[in-house]
């Protein structure tokens, strides 16, 4: 992956972070995450946006559920997610707040 490509990606998550911190029982399916992301100038597919979630899932910043045939996934923040999001913890992968 590039250097840029990189950067991007590092972005994109910690955006997708920051969108369940703001939704009121910090959850969103990957339909609503595709569509802030573009108002946040990603243009991700939405198979990348399905990829960047399974990736913060394994880091343990989200947990998943399928919804329906797999189509949408469904993302809730976990604790340590949130403090990712806020700066007070630090996940290689993830850029940081401010930063």
């Amino acid at each position: 992956m590039s250097k840029y490509a990189n950067f991007l990606s590092e972005d994109r998550r910690l955006v997708i972070l920051r969108i369940l911190v703001e939704m009121p029982t910090y959850r969103a399916n990957s339909s609503v995450l595709h569509a802030v992301l573009q108002e946040w100038g990603h243009e991700p597919s939405r198979d990348q946006v399905k990829t960047e979630l399974r990736w913060l899932e394994e880091q343990q910043l989200v947990s998943l559920d399928d919804v329906g045939d797999g189509a949408v996934l469904l993302a809730k923040l976990t604790e340590r997610g949130a403090d990712v999001a806020a700066g007070r913890a630090r996940v290689d992968g993830v850029k940081r707040p401010g930063a």
